[in-house]
């Protein structure tokens, strides 16, 4: 499956707004072993200050990464907050593209609306679109987390979509899980029983089946120098 998803397009897919260039993209970690973060990474004000700083520094207004990434930020949350560090949810399933709330988001392939909710546990996703697509005999899934309340109305079961079509808008802190905007894109092979959500953080213990039913986003989005920021 790994080599069809790399092959669908030979081009970058555009997730959000088609028109930032990806010369204004650049990647980012927020592992919990970036020295860098060194600020409170319960507080979305405060990872909204860093983000400021970072697209500053780097001249950039986009940033992206996190597939596989071992996060902190996961610990405040009861919802991915286990006894056990065997347990615990802080694994990234997806990639997260960091930009302004309100910045379009674009169906990444040709698809329909396989289900939507706004999941509203403390750092959860707030509004998610669920995706399915069905290309050359195979189907799976994509998902888009941290939407605003908006982005969910009208909306119907089985609508389609055209690849780089606009679905949705990013949210704010107010609305997305309370997280500095950005956007939690996601595959998934088998959807298995969820709809309008599905796992974007897994534990140690349940990686190695994470790893094969979500693999790498950035194999449609070919986003340059993802792979070097990434903690395996």
């Amino acid at each position: 499956m790994t080599d069809f998803l790399k092959n669908i397009s030979q081009q970058p897919l555009h997730v959000v707004d088609a028109s930032i260039p990806l010369t204004q993209y650049t990647p980012i970690s927020i592992a919990a072993s970036n020295e860098e973060l060194s600020f409170d990474v319960s507080s979305s004000k405060e990872w909204e200050s860093y983000l400021a700083t970072f697209f500053s520094k780097h001249q950039k207004t986009v940033a992206y990464g996190g597939y596989l990434e071992t996060r902190a930020i996961y610990n405040r949350s009861e919802h991915f907050n286990k006894l056990s560090a065997e347990n615990q949810r802080n694994i990234h399933l997806g990639i997260d593209v960091w930009c302004d709330a309100g910045t379009a988001v674009l169906a990444v392939l040709d698809g329909e609306v396989h289900s939507f909710k706004n999941n509203t546990n403390y750092g959860d996703y707030g509004p998610t679109i669920l995706l399915k697509h069905s290309i050359a005999g195979q189907e799976f899934y994509s998902l888009y987390g941290h939407l605003s309340l908006a982005s969910l109305e009208n909306l119907e079961v089985g609508k389609k979509v055209k690849q780089g079509a606009q679905i949705g808008t990013l949210g704010d802190s107010s609305v997305n899980g309370d997280y500095a905007p950005h956007l939690h894109f996601q595959l998934i092979l088998d959807i298995e029983d969820y709809n309008g959500d599905y796992p974007g953080v897994a534990s140690k213990k349940t990686l190695d089946y994470y790893k094969e039913n979500c693999p790498n986003p950035n194999l449609l989005l070919k986003l340059p120098d993802e792979t070097n920021i990434m903690n395996y």
